[in-house]
């Protein structure tokens, strides 16, 4: 399938039209950002948890457990598609999530992706399924929340 173009803002406005980004290369990103949650994990989930467990021989709730880890792979998410709309995985793949007019995500929006993300991936990844289906191949949370995920052009060389 050819690669889509979008123009994210009302014609005329002088912004240059960008590229969707292809799944395989969503998909391989995804891949890698699991590989540096782990250490996102590791440093504050884990290493909390040993020095709680070893001085005070307190392990708290399964339920604690999973709300601990949504809230900082959130924290995570929010903050580095706040500040430029890339993850360090994003960074590596040249992918940037935008809202649908190519504007940078809002909190809301965001928080409404992140959120939706969770039963699209652990659900069987219907929502990532989705995207064989979806004339953009949007992942099913992007379509729901107005996100894309955009190709970034590459530099140019010196």
């Amino acid at each position: 399938m050819p690669k889509q173009s979008i123009r994210p803002g009302p014609a005329g406005s002088g912004r240059q039209a960008v590229e969707l980004a292809g799944l395989r290369r969503r998909l391989a990103s995804m891949l890698y950002e699991c590989l540096l949650l782990l250490g996102v994990l590791a440093l504050t989930f884990m290493v909390p948890l040993l020095i709680l467990g070893a001085g005070t021989d307190y392990t708290p709730p399964g339920g604690v457990l999973w709300l601990h880890i949504f809230l900082v792979l959130g924290a995570y998410f929010l903050w580095y598609w706040r500040r430029g709309g890339q993850t360090l995985a994003m960074q590596t793949w040249k992918l940037r999530i935008v809202t649908t007019d190519g504007n940078p995500v809002s909190l809301k929006q965001g928080s409404l992706r992140y959120a939706l993300a969770w039963p699209s991936v652990l659900l069987g990844g219907v929502g990532l399924w989705w995207a064989i289906f979806d004339r953009d191949r949007q992942f099913l949370h992007d379509r729901l929340a107005g996100t894309r995920i955009i190709l970034l052009p590459a530099a140019p060389k010196a």
